[in-house]
């Protein structure tokens, strides 16, 4: 499991929602973009300071973590 490597919470980033550790990328933002048709190459595009064990921590995070409110925008 490589989440405690990859994935951060901190209340003092965006309000305590995960994100991709030393940035304020939620990890929400990485699923809503791959559930719209997004690939892990566009999405490596437009975030370059990304890496594609970022996006595999935040699809293992969503598999691993029950409680779906963590995962929301609201």
């Amino acid at each position: 499991m490589m989440l405690h490597n990859r994935i951060s919470v901190d209340p003092e980033i965006r309000h305590g929602k995960p994100c991709i550790k030393g940035t304020r990328i939620p990890v929400y933002l990485i699923l809503d973009l791959l559930g719209g048709g997004s690939s892990v190459e566009e999405i490596l595009d437009d975030y370059p300071d990304l890496k594609t064990e970022d996006i595999r921590a935040c699809l293992e995070y969503a598999s691993v973590i029950p409680n779906h409110h963590l995962l929301t925008k609201g």
